[in-house]
């Protein structure tokens, strides 16, 4: 599996999927890019040297080993089967295949072993739904989760390029007395926060919303699990934050909790309230772990329940790490 083909390799999450392959030490024996036709024939520099990036062939599928693709779920979609028939492992981060039912949807630090039972296709979970289940896992394997409430805090980066821009053209304008019609975003993010994010569902939740309980359940193996989510953007640029209300089956104390954060793989607690030290996106933006935080009991489920606050980088776990991380499961 030394042979890697990025495709979207010139978006943010392509370009962090290059740093965390050689962060990470991945055994790159070649590395291919791929990108659309306004980069083909340009060459990038890259801790593995200068690459000529290509345009998507059946023939870069069939020399390459691995694929991490990156480049919207249009595109995993109308490439998949050719992928597949090439023998080159598809690691997608779009939704294209994350609910369906024999791929995979795989967190390294909780379900490695589902990787193993691929058909050719290995889906990584949504950004939000990874953040949280890092911190989660280890909670539920040692508590067990009855009921999970998410509030999420998400950067303007999770739309792209373009709104990450639209914050900060929007924050000159508004601070100079003038308005900016919302691109985006459904209003104006610039001192503002929109609970809006993805389309709406019947149930009255947006489909981001909806894939936190639709994702966690299959990552953890428990179609039961409850849990829901509701889902902010706010003017920030770059990492998600969440804060998460758990109750659990056995009794939880914050200090066992932070004892057994402190020991999880892709978990870094940071709880000093005393010198208001905390998580926040600033800190964890460009950070491979998950930052925790805020830990205490719960004042609504009491000796069941417990309550903090997390903040990851979305490019990151959310996103390029985890899909390396699960492509190094086959080395």
């Amino acid at each position: 599996m030394n042979k890697v083909v990025i495709v979207g390799a010139t978006g943010a999450v392509g370009q962090e999927m290059i740093r965390c392959l050689y962060e990470l030490d991945y055994p790159v024996e070649s590395l291919r890019l791929v990108a659309s036709e306004r980069s083909a024939g340009k060459s990038a520099e890259t801790k593995f040297g200068s690459i000529e990036i290509e345009l998507i062939s059946e023939k870069v599928f069939e020399e390459s080993d691995v694929a991490l693709f990156s480049a919207g779920s249009s595109l995993s979609r109308e490439w998949k089967e050719r992928v597949v028939s090439a023998s080159c492992l598809m690691i997608d981060n779009s939704s294209a295949f994350r609910n369906v039912g024999d791929v995979p949807l795989v967190v390294p630090e909780i379900n490695p072993g589902a990787a193993s039972g691929h058909r050719g296709v290995i889906a990584n979970p949504n950004c939000t739904t990874s953040i949280a289940a890092v911190a989660l896992w280890p909670l539920h394997r040692e508590f067990g989760l009855r009921r999970v409430i998410v509030s999420t805090y998400q950067a303007t980066s999770g739309a792209g390029a373009a709104g990450m821009q639209e914050l900060i053209d929007q924050t000159g304008e508004v601070m100079n007395g003038g308005k900016s019609e919302p691109k985006a975003f459904a209003h104006q993010i610039a001192f503002n926060v929109i609970p809006h994010i993805d389309a709406f569902q019947e149930n009255g939740y947006t489909k981001e919303e909806m894939k936190v309980t639709w994702e966690t359940r299959k990552i953890f193996g428990d179609p039961d699990l409850q849990i829901s989510c509701t889902a902010v953007r706010i003017p920030t640029l770059r990492a998600h934050s969440e804060s998460i209300v758990i109750e659990t089956d056995k009794e939880v104390a914050p200090e066992k909790a932070r004892q057994i954060l402190a020991e999880a793989p892709g978990v870094e607690v940071v709880d000093e309230i005393s010198e208001n030290v905390y998580p926040m996106p600033v800190n964890a933006s460009g950070k491979f772990a998950v930052e925790v935080g805020r830990i205490r009991q719960n004042l609504v489920f009491g000796n069941n329940g417990l309550e903090f606050f997390i903040s990851g980088d979305q490019l990151l776990k959310g996103a390029a790490l985890n899909a390396v991380q699960i492509a190094k499961l086959f080395i």
